[in-house]
């Protein structure tokens, strides 16, 4: 027998050369199913580290270069979402959002299934193949879950953005919006008014009622707010002469008899002739309250009661400070009763704290309104949006709806951070401040031009001249209405328990205990 060394070297006389063990392919050892299925899924989360393993260098540092310049990426995008809050909102971003998820969950699949043959499961026994194959499916079905969640969310954002900012059918159409310029959204106002309305649409009562109405009025510059409530039951309110109602009533919202404020969106939905179209309600009662106030009101915003409700479980509730008991349901409170203290409220007690006139009145409940509008102003977080979004997207959708135009929604979030931050005050026009029945045109408008001058100034309260003529600086001031005699008897004035310093607009901590 020849040796083995006089092998190789006959071998090598002949011109045979085996080929070395050190030159063949450098794979890892062969791996248990465990192993395999446990590198697989580090590759999930770091891309290239089950190709590393298998030896395929480059291929594995690839992709990790890749995954980091991804990283890189995602973290610049965020910086300037986090740095530009409000763009988050426009459509190109959630465009871009969606296509990223997208390509992102495409992705991910094919690197767990790329990872899987790496680690060559076929190495394993059959059933090991069978068992790995089976997880490694059921991972890259799952790496897409993340992704496909992103897509959706930002799909149902701008699917939500688009309903309740879209006009309703036949709504103004001759009103063409002013383009939104990213570098003046506001053409040049300095002051932004917004009506905020509580509509009461049950199911026991035909059309829409607007049982809280609360003009916002925000000094673009500095957030600073005041808050202006009007009461339901403000009666013979004018409207301005290029409004159609001032032809039907001038001398004053009439209709029924009694002519509430409450009833103006109703009586213009009603009445589509008078108005030249359907749907002309939240214009006219745009219209009657930017008169009452001499302000020109920019837009409105209306939710429904009974879904707000449901977004305030969305957002987990509100807390707020129950001066006393509040009972509710019926006209002896028998269904419930808000006990008084600092407590967190669901929905349903949202909900009846603002609207009970159980031992209360109309102007008690306005009182409580503002308090649960500021405290969702101060309580309703970004963060706890994030986190209840499909819950609070589901309520919006149903119970939402403004004539704020989409495109500027991104310089909405700024201006609304501002609003945050800033002074909020509020003042409420009702006796004996203003007596309902009578009103006084001219003093309410002296009392809003007062309380958005202090705000502006910085003064957080000052007592009011209800004989001072009216200052001039409300933007879009409209010209004092002409007093006009109202041949409807009115009622006899009262005085009404709501905190209120006469002809003063006051800060919601100090009124609100927050």
């Amino acid at each position: 027998m020849l040796s083995q060394a006089s092998r190789g070297t006959a071998d090598e006389s002949d011109g045979v050369r085996e080929p070395r063990r050190d030159a063949e392919p450098r794979f890892g050892r062969p791996l248990s199913a465990g192993s395999l299925i446990g590198w697989m899924a580090l590759s999930a989360i770091i891309p290239g580290a089950a190709h590393l393993r298998a030896g395929k260098r480059i291929t594995g540092l690839t992709l990790l270069a890749a995954f980091g310049a991804a990283i890189a990426a995602i973290v610049v995008f965020a910086v300037r979402l986090n740095a530009d809050r409000g763009s988050a909102l426009a459509t190109g971003t959630l465009n871009t959002i969606m296509i990223g998820a997208a390509v992102g969950a495409l992705a991910w699949f094919t690197l767990i299934l790329v990872s899987y043959m790496a680690l060559r499961p076929r190495r394993l026994s059959r059933a090991g193949q069978i068992f790995s194959g089976v997880v490694a499916g059921a991972l890259a079905i799952t790496v897409t879950a993340p992704f496909a969640l992103a897509a959706v969310t930002v799909k149902t954002t701008s699917d939500l953005l688009d309903a309740v900012t879209a006009p309703a059918a036949g709504e103004d159409p001759e009103v063409v919006p002013s383009p939104v310029r990213a570098e003046d959204p506001w053409n040049g106002r300095k002051r932004i008014n917004f009506l905020l309305l509580g509509g009461d649409a049950a199911g026991n009562r035909v059309g829409v009622r607007t049982d809280s109405m609360t003009v916002a009025s925000v000094d673009v510059a500095s957030g600073n707010t005041v808050l202006f409530s009007l009461p339901r039951n403000l009666q013979y309110v004018r409207f301005p002469p290029t409004s159609p109602l001032h032809k039907v009533f001038p001398h004053g919202f009439n209709a029924e008899g009694q002519g509430l404020l409450n009833s103006v969106w109703y009586y213009a939905d009603n009445n589509p002739q008078v108005m030249g179209g359907k749907n002309r309600g939240a214009k006219a009662l745009k219209d009657a309250i930017g008169y009452t106030l001499g302000l020109h009101i920019d837009y409105y915003a209306i939710v429904d009661m009974y879904g707000f409700a449901a977004l305030i479980d969305a957002v987990g509730g509100l807390k707020i400070r129950v001066a006393q008991d509040v009972k509710w349901g019926g006209h002896f409170g028998t269904a419930g009763t808000i006990r008084a203290g600092y407590r967190r409220l669901n929905g349903e007690q949202v909900l009846w704290y603002g609207r009970s006139r159980v031992d209360s009145d109309d102007f008690s409940r306005m009182g409580r309104q503002r308090c649960v509008i500021g405290a969702m102003a101060q309580q309703v977080t970004p963060s706890t949006v994030l986190a209840n979004f499909n819950k609070i997207a589901a309520a919006a959708r149903h119970m939402f709806r403004t004539d704020i135009p989409r495109d500027l929604l991104p310089h909405l979030v700024p201006l609304g951070t501002k609003v945050k931050e800033a002074k909020i005050t509020s003042l409420q026009f009702v006796p004996p401040l203003i007596y309902t029945g009578n009103p006084d045109w001219k003093k309410i408008r002296t009392l809003t031009a007062k309380a958005i001058r202090d705000s502006t100034a910085g003064v957080r309260q000052a007592s009011a001249d209800a004989s001072t003529a009216p200052t001039p600086g409300a933007s879009g001031a409209s010209p004092t209405p002409t007093p006009s005699k109202t041949t409807v008897k009115k009622p006899k004035p009262h005085g009404t328990p709501t905190p209120n310093k006469p002809g003063s607009a006051q800060g919601l901590s100090e009124l609100c205990g927050f």
